[in-house]
């Protein structure tokens, strides 16, 4: 179990750090009047969640500590829901309605969709 936790918090600090990287180089090019960032991290975070949790699951035998320092620790580290939904408040409350729904619906429906391919993707290598 100690192993498993350690497993989490590196994987967490690292998928934290690639977080942040994401977002200070996608402000820089893209700027912050829409939540390009977050988006784009949650965007690649669920394609990556759907590929490796399939291809960790039933294509590569990894121990089950590092499987879940990576899914949980690196991808709940780099991934950003409370993010997201802080600047979903953020577009409502400056009654930017347009913005909020394509922001919350890109998010939602092609993360599903990344979701989706990464599992195929994995199924299929």
């Amino acid at each position: 179990m100690l192993w498993t936790y350690l497993a989490i918090a590196v994987g967490g600090t690292l998928g934290c750090w690639a977080r942040y990287a994401m977002t200070v180089v996608i402000q820089a090019a893209w700027g912050n009047a829409f939540p390009y960032a977050t988006l784009s991290i949650n965007l690649i975070g669920s394609f990556l969640m759907g590929f490796l949790f399939i291809l960790t699951l039933e294509r590569l035998i990894i121990p089950p500590e590092m499987r879940t320092g990576i899914l949980t620790g690196v991808l709940g580290g780099f991934t950003t829901f409370s993010t997201f939904e802080m600047e979903v408040l953020q577009l409502v409350e400056r009654g930017e309605i347009i913005k909020m729904a394509l922001y919350v619906g890109l998010s939602v429906g092609i993360g599903f969709l990344g979701a989706f391919f990464g599992a195929y993707l994995a199924r299929t290598l």
